[in-house]
């Protein structure tokens, strides 16, 4: 892997995330909007707003990077431009770690603009630091540009791109912790949680949102979970088609 070659994969992708207004609509204004709703959703139940809230700032990045990635890699697909790319020098590890880089980056600034916007105007109030939660929201965009990346070779238009989205984000919704604690769910479904990687960041989530524990452990889970699933994504990269 040439580092010359990352940095100018990850700089493409940037550029094309900068020219592309929509895109970035999608990053920022939509997830406050979402916030907004949420926030006077329970206005007449504040407790609740404080308990929900904070583990959405993990969900909603997570959900803007499986759109954006599956859509825009399977965009790459069917233009013609990653098999152009996969014919250069370019190897699929610096293919995969620009995306990664470039999208970490935008959930970076997503994670920083969305907490601070439910922190100081919507009144959301967390016990540990906003760099954690920080941190955990980006963990949680990365697992959605993992699995963007992985499904969009089985998709043939963006489309179904968006279709995996109910078979394979929302089931981690339900188990994860986020409506119910895991512990209190049936016996198969606890222990088929802990093979999901949102049910680890949302543990991560909440306890930053109470300052209650340790997120290092979730951490390395979740980036094992990551390690996996983009070496599997990284398969599915040819250098020609056939």
């Amino acid at each position: 892997m040439k580092f010359s070659r990352l940095l100018a994969m990850t700089k493409r992708v940037l550029l094309q995330l900068l020219h592309d207004p929509r895109t970035l609509a999608l990053l920022f204004i939509s997830p406050a909007l979402l916030m907004t709703i949420l926030k006077y959703v329970y206005w007449s139940s504040p407790d609740v707003f404080q308990r929900v809230a904070g583990s959405m700032l993990g969900v909603f990045p997570m959900l803007v990077m499986f759109l954006i990635t599956s859509v825009a890699t399977l965009r790459e697909r069917t233009s013609g431009t990653l098999e152009r790319l996969m014919i250069s020098p370019l190897a699929k590890v610096e293919f995969i770690g620009g995306y990664a880089i470039a999208f970490g980056l935008a959930s970076l600034f997503q994670a920083t603009a969305v907490s601070s916007y439910a922190i100081w105007v919507l009144g959301l109030k967390i016990a540990g630091l906003q760099i954690t939660l920080i941190y955990a929201a980006i963990l949680d965009a990365l697992i959605g540009l993992a699995i963007g990346l992985a499904v969009s070779t089985f998709a043939k238009t963006e489309f179904q791109a968006i279709q995996f989205m109910p078979a394979i984000l929302l089931p981690q919704l339900l188990l994860s912790g986020l409506l119910v604690p895991r512990p209190t769910m049936p016996r198969l479904l606890n222990d088929l949680s802990d093979f999901l990687p949102l049910s680890y960041a949302i543990d991560a989530t909440k306890k930053v949102i109470s300052n209650q524990g340790s997120i290092v452990n979730d951490s390395l889970l979740i980036f094992l979970f990551l390690a996996g699933i983009l070496a599997a994504g990284s398969l599915t990269l040819k250098r020609q088609t056939k």
